[in-house]
């Protein structure tokens, strides 16, 4: 196991530890908690979209008005969704379906993740997509593999009444996937900024954004799935 891979681990495990710790203190803590990391995650994207309009700029005393149009667009259309969509959803998430719940769904993006950093990094393979060089094939198959743990473990442990049934796996894949996506939306941010990760506050990962890339958009798509299943 590399260094990089088991500070990844390391760093999600914790992070997980201390949501689910967060969640059960009471709801006034969980919606702070939520509110300071959209906080960091808009300005991580705020210094990503500043890289990506300079790096545009070719005659700047010419276009000046129209990059900074851009910044603000950006700026702008990620402060209302991460606010009034990606909090918010996770408040009523929350509220409705409950903390272990919520713990659930974070937990199916965690391995999502973990699961397509193993497989990509141990089998390798075909290039997933020029926007992101270090996605394979491979790793998109273990992402949705790994996906599945969550629901077979609180399956065992018998919370949320859980069953293995179509629906939930249905429900589990397009979690994941929807989780992968935004994690390559991310990515072709970060390749347009130049730049490999958002912040380097967590180990093995980079910014929060980097680590939250992906559940910021199941997140909400998770609530309007709900409605269907």
């Amino acid at each position: 196991m590399s260094l990089n891979l088991l500070k990844r681990i390391i760093t999600s495990v914790c992070l997980l530890l201390l949501l689910i710790i967060v969640i059960f203190i009471n709801q006034f803590i969980f919606i702070i908690s939520i509110l300071i990391i959209g906080l960091i995650i808009c300005f991580e994207s705020n210094n990503m979209f500043l890289k990506i309009t300079k790096s545009n700029t070719h005659k700047e005393s010419l276009v000046s008005e129209k990059i900074n149009f851009k910044f603000l667009t950006l700026n702008i259309l990620t402060f209302c969704y991460i606010f009034f969509i990606f909090c918010y959803f996770s408040y009523e998430i929350y509220r409705i379906q409950g903390p272990i719940f919520f713990i659930y769904l974070i937990s199916i993006c965690f391995f999502t993740d973990i699961g397509g950093y193993v497989f990509g990094k141990t089998i390798g393979g075909k290039k997933l997509t020029k926007i992101s060089p270090n996605k394979t094939i491979s790793g998109t198959i273990g992402s949705f593999i790994f996906s599945f743990i969550p629901l077979i473990l609180f399956f065992n442990l018998n919370y949320l009444d859980l069953e293995l049934n179509l629906s939930n796996f249905t429900f589990t894949f397009f979690v994941s996937l929807i989780s992968q996506l935004g994690d390559l939306l991310i990515s072709f941010f970060k390749r347009k900024a130049n730049v490999k990760d958002t912040g380097k506050i967590l180990p093995g990962h980079g910014g929060a954004l980097d680590r939250l890339d992906g559940i910021i958009f199941a997140i909400p798509f998770s609530y309007i799935l709900l409605g269907f299943i």
